[in-house]
């Protein structure tokens, strides 16, 4: 598997004509083996890593994804995003207030998750700003979301699904793991940080948050709906728990349209979101 997501960035590269790949470095695994194989695929000279913590980056994120680029031996800088996104908020504050009044709604009842997701798109923009304005450098942006996250609407458009080509959009999340342990084998040494194996999964944009799955559970169920085409009661006789298979296979359903707007990835698997996946975006099939 880490030799066919090698050669796919190496030929992608070859053939669009871009030499280098800028990477967003979260201090998480998805990220970390994003740039590992970069290096690998187009030698560490002709890649970068940035960091862009925000309020809620925790410590051990940030010194992982340095010490990841450490590891490496890449170019890495640190852009921090939270002034930005304090910007963008003061600027939208009076806009909002008068759309609120045209429409009667009060601003206690609107989505917080909206908070949330002007960081990833902070982001997004900044990597993209790398790749447009280095133009001499011809830097392309590497997608580092995984496959179970993309199927289950788990990202942000134009944010964290901003990219030139996705890396791990066809790799499920256990098997991102799978790939950061035979990395650090391969290397006979820590390449990839520990801490960054061991740790909870997060998104790190608001207080204490974590991902709310069970990979263990839900990255292979995701795999038998998406890859071997498995209905609910399939699952269920399996002995997935019911309430799981009704829960992923709604977020599978309703983030199609997400899908359409993904980075396209490099195909691994029998079964990969794009030209292998085509399904309508809006639909009343509940499997």
């Amino acid at each position: 598997m880490f030799g066919a997501l090698v050669l796919g960035i190496k030929d992608y590269f070859m053939k669009t004509g871009f030499e280098r790949a800028v990477v967003g470095l979260s201090g998480g695994i998805d990220s970390s083996v994003t740039v590992c194989i970069a290096v690998e695929a187009l030698g560490k000279e002709n890649v970068i890593g940035v960091s862009m913590p925000s309020k809620f980056s925790s410590g051990h994120s940030k010194s992982d994804a340095e010490q990841l680029a450490e590891n490496l031996g890449i170019c890495y800088v640190r852009v921090g995003i939270q002034e930005v996104v304090d910007r963008f908020h003061k600027s939208l504050e009076k806009p909002l207030e008068q759309i609120r009044k045209c429409f009667g709604t009060k601003k206690e009842d609107e989505d917080p998750v909206a908070d949330e997701n002007i960081q990833p798109r902070t982001r997004g923009n900044i990597l993209m700003d790398i790749s447009n304005r280095l133009k001499d450098l011809k830097i392309l942006v590497l997608n580092t979301g995984n496959k179970t996250e993309v199927a289950l609407g788990f990202c942000t458009l134009y944010g964290d699904m901003a990219g030139g080509i996705g890396t791990l959009g066809d790799v499920s999340k256990l098997e991102v793991y799978k790939l950061a342990e035979y990395i650090n084998r391969k290397a006979g040494k820590k390449v990839i940080p520990q801490s960054v194996l061991d740790k909870k999964p997060s998104p790190e944009l608001k207080e204490c948050q974590f991902d709310p799955f069970d990979f263990d559970i839900v990255s292979p169920l995701v795999d038998e709906i998406i890859e071997n085409r498995r209905s609910k009661q399939d699952l269920i006789t399996m002995g997935y728990p019911k309430e799981a298979v009704e829960d992923i296979y709604r977020r599978v359903r309703n983030s199609e349209y997400k899908r359409r707007q993904a980075t396209p990835c490099i195909k691994i698997t029998p079964k990969a979101f794009g030209i292998g996946w085509k399904m309508p975006m809006v639909n009343k099939y509940r499997g």
